[in-house]
């Protein structure tokens, strides 16, 4: 007797029919009680939130790119300022390198709400329904075209700094610009390189 004869007599039987009627009739109600449950589940806040983000970022990039650009001028032309009134230093360029873009943390309306209920039944019993909704909500400002109200602003970390400078030849100026560009950006002495100018 091969397999498919084994399987046909299990479901000629009598009693195996019932068995299967109501394996599928279990197996229907579960996918039904799925279904049903899976129409009331809230999608994810914080995914509607980052998608919302996401398309708001992508419109600021390049002022992001200008902003770091600005930032990073800026700063090497404060450091090329103090650094060429130090004694015996003359002409200075400086070249900052930076580590990534600025973070910038968006203002955000969070509300939340709960609902709570109490429910008695015929048979004397009592259950208790408690629904919490949470919902955040970036907020925007109308006045700059629809961009993000920013809370606070992270600036990028320096990644190394290179000082070309008239004077540098000299191993004490050369050690006094040393000191004051790791102090000045608050950085470690292996991320900055001094050198003499032509």
């Amino acid at each position: 007797m091969n397999f498919f004869d084994k399987f046909k007599n299990i479901f000629n039987k009598e009693e195996s029919n019932k068995v299967f009627t109501t394996i599928i009739t279990v197996f229907s109600i579960g996918l039904i009680i799925l279904i049903g449950v899976s129409t009331f589940i809230e999608p994810d806040n914080n995914a509607v939130m980052e998608n919302s983000l996401k398309g708001l970022e992508n419109e600021n990039i390049n002022k992001d790119y200008s902003l770091i650009n600005n930032y990073t001028s800026t700063l090497e032309s404060k450091l090329e300022t103090v650094l060429s009134q130090i004694k015996g230093v003359g002409q200075v360029e400086v070249m900052i390198t930076l580590y990534d873009s600025a973070e910038r943390i968006p203002a955000v309306n969070t509300t939340k709400t709960e609902e709570k209920t109490k429910e008695k039944d015929s048979q004397g019993g009592v259950r208790e329904v408690i629904k919490q909704d949470y919902t955040e909500q970036v907020v925007v400002s109308n006045q700059n075209n629809d961009s993000l109200v920013v809370i606070k602003e992270v600036k990028p970390k320096v990644k190394g700094v290179i000082v070309v400078a008239e004077g540098a030849e000299d191993l004490a100026v050369k050690e006094k610009l040393y000191t004051a560009v790791k102090t000045v950006l608050g950085i470690s002495g292996n991320r900055v390189e001094i050198y003499p100018k032509d």
